[in-house]
């Protein structure tokens, strides 16, 4: 790997490393506005909504560009959604901003892989990508809770008071919000040394209708490929069950381990070490040709989660939440490798990815959805576990007894 391939490393890591504060801190902020739990849910269906209304353009925008520059661009509207936050617009709309930039940004980062590099040094470099993503999960997370734990926040709000300068930063979320901004500035002084590669695949028109037939083509191209349906199917189920997984570790903790808010967001962390162990262990063992293969981990990983119920010893916790996300990054990274290979041969990398972002965040958005039904029924944070737990393990199997011989049959 050369140092281009890490100059997209750390624009990536920073990046991520603001979003996923930005979660925490907007998460604090509507406890401080006393929102109802179940807006906690609609706040990140809020981010997600964006990658299902745009995947028709900004697969095309993606390829239409240097990837260095869509990364540039999406990052400024990031960094444009956490200064909304800040002036005080409603944390649901400033995240959503958020996550336009977000949306257009994600087929730029997983695009340039497929661009840049070899397919042989896909799951590497896919491997490399998800273990810093998820290490800005983790730090991402830690410093939220640290910045909203009022241990901390209290002091540093005493030594950001500037005299006779009203900063207007006079809470703990607002103070986590300015240290995100800086995070994003980082991003951006990255993506202006990206490399720049060739246009692959180039757009053969800007027009809206034009562009959402081809979203549709692709659509159905990438599900009717035998390697291409399961591993989207694979990803898609993750992604939505990752996402779910944070808020439900959040609620569990504070009710099986009497954890404040800070503690509870520190733990989730712990979920992003196990994925990062995941990502390595795939890196060294799974080959690309053999990804399908670790479809029963899949399985596995619902049952881990039912482990969940019966808890209440923090070091525990600790461990069962380490061992859920090394399954997941086990067997989602070679999945995700398995998904960009295909959608390049098949269409291009932005339009490809595009492609998995839009079934991704629908999955998101109906699990978060049903999330935040529980939630507001005033469901038990253990049925929900059980409900969410037995329903990654059944639609995994599913996917393993339709698909387990798939890439037997397909072709690389």
């Amino acid at each position: 790997m050369n140092l281009g391939f890490y100059i997209i490393l750390a624009a990536q890591f920073f990046s991520a490393l603001a979003d996923n504060a930005l979660l925490f801190a907007a998460i604090a902020l509507l406890k401080e506005l006393h929102s109802p739990s179940w807006h906690t849910p609609v706040l990140q269906e809020a981010f997600v909504v964006s990658y299902i209304l745009l995947a028709p353009f900004v697969g095309a925008f993606a390829d239409s560009l240097p990837k260095g520059r869509v990364m540039l661009i999406s990052n400024a509207i990031k960094l444009t959604g956490c200064l909304a936050m800040l002036a005080g617009v409603n944390p649901l709309v400033a995240y959503a901003i958020a996550g336009f930039g977000a949306a257009a940004y994600s087929p730029a980062k997983y695009g340039i892989l497929t661009e840049y590099l070899p397919p042989d040094q896909l799951v590497k470099a896919n491997s490399w990508m998800e273990g810093l993503t998820v290490a800005a999960i983790i730090l991402g997370a830690v410093i939220g809770g640290v910045l909203v734990s009022p241990a901390i926040a209290g002091p540093l709000l005493n030594w950001w008071d500037v005299p006779l300068i009203d900063t207007h930063i006079d809470s703990a979320p607002e103070l986590a919000i300015s240290f995100i901004l800086v995070l994003y500035v980082l991003a951006a002084i990255f993506n202006l040394y990206i490399p720049r590669v060739p246009i692959d695949h180039k757009p053969l028109s800007r027009d809206p209708i034009f562009l959402l037939k081809d979203f549709a083509h692709c659509f159905k191209l990438l599900w009717k490929d035998p390697l291409g349906q399961v591993s989207l199917g694979v990803t898609t189920l993750f992604w939505g069950a990752g996402a779910t997984l944070r808020l439900i570790v959040l609620a569990w903790a504070a009710v099986a381990l009497n954890y404040d808010f800070g503690q509870a967001a520190k733990l989730t962390a712990w979920v992003a070490v196990g994925i990062a162990i995941g990502a390595v262990l795939a890196a060294r063992f799974v080959k690309l040709e053999h990804s399908v293969k670790v479809l029963p981990v899949g399985i596995a990983m619902g049952i881990a989660v039912l482990a969940m119920i019966p808890i209440t010893n923090p070091i525990l916790a600790t461990l069962l939440l380490v061992v859920i996300g090394a399954m997941g990054g086990y067997f989602v990274v070679p999945m995700n490798a398995l998904l960009q290979h295909r959608g390049h041969l098949l269409m291009g990398a932005g339009s490809s990815i595009a492609v998995q972002n839009f079934n991704e965040n629908l999955s998101i958005l109906a699990m978060l959805s049903l999330y935040a039904m529980m939630e507001k029924l005033e469901f038990s944070i253990y049925v929900i576990t059980l409900v969410f737990g037995l329903l990654l393990s059944s639609i995994m199997a599913l996917l393993y007894r339709r698909h387990g011989h798939d890439q037997d049959r397909g072709q690389m």
